[in-house]
């Protein structure tokens, strides 16, 4: 018999949105991660698509993987972004699915979502729109996105099935997830499940 997971979520909400305030505010003082062009390139974004944007839209880029390598969006779609930080992926996206298509950013970080909404009203994009949510209780009604996106925040999350259910919720169907993440290929020890300091370092 397994002994719960004794993790306190509240305080790892508190340590992830502490250290992504720094990303936001300082996104080039240094992480244990990469972040911003260098990270884009390295991930194998199309410079033709993030070379002409500001630094302001992604200099606090620190995604792990590249969840358009799924598939480019088409004209028109809806889209949702789990953990859109500051709105990188969230403005790629607005930028293919054009003015006839929406997307919503879900970000529990406030200094994120700031800086999301600075960016879109930056690049004039009126068709793209951010919220401060957990991604295990999306504020959204069922079947409102054609594609639901993710970059590196569902390791982050405690209840990943939640997340997932929450996910396949809003999806329409036939909807597709484009996700990009951290996997694990053995068992987390629960010991260490229940150090804050390892989720976030």
């Amino acid at each position: 018999m397994s002994t719960p997971v004794l993790l306190d979520v509240d305080r790892l909400h508190t340590a992830i949105q502490e250290e992504y305030t720094e990303v936001a505010a300082c996104p080039l003082k240094g992480f244990h991660f990469h972040t911003g062009r260098f990270l884009a390139n390295r991930l194998g974004y199309s410079a033709q698509r993030v070379d002409p944007l500001p630094d302001a839209v992604v200099e606090s880029f620190a995604g792990v993987g590249n969840p358009f390598s799924w598939g480019d969006l088409s004209s028109g779609e809806t889209v949702v972004d789990l953990g859109s930080g500051a709105g990188f992926d969230a403005l790629l996206a607005a930028s293919m699915v054009g003015p006839a298509g929406r997307v919503i950013g879900i970000d529990m970080t406030r200094a994120m979502l700031d800086k999301a909404r600075h960016n879109a009203a930056m690049l004039g994009m009126g068709h793209i729109g951010f919220r401060e949510a957990y991604l295990e209780e999306l504020p959204l009604p069922d079947a409102t996105a054609d594609v639901v996106i993710s970059n590196g925040v569902i390791n982050l999350c405690p209840d990943k099935a939640a997340v997932l259910a929450e996910a396949y919720r809003v999806l329409k169907p036939g909807g597709r997830l484009q996700v990009s993440d951290i996997v694990v290929a053995t068992a987390v020890p629960d010991d260490a499940k229940e150090d804050v300091a390892l989720w976030t370092g």
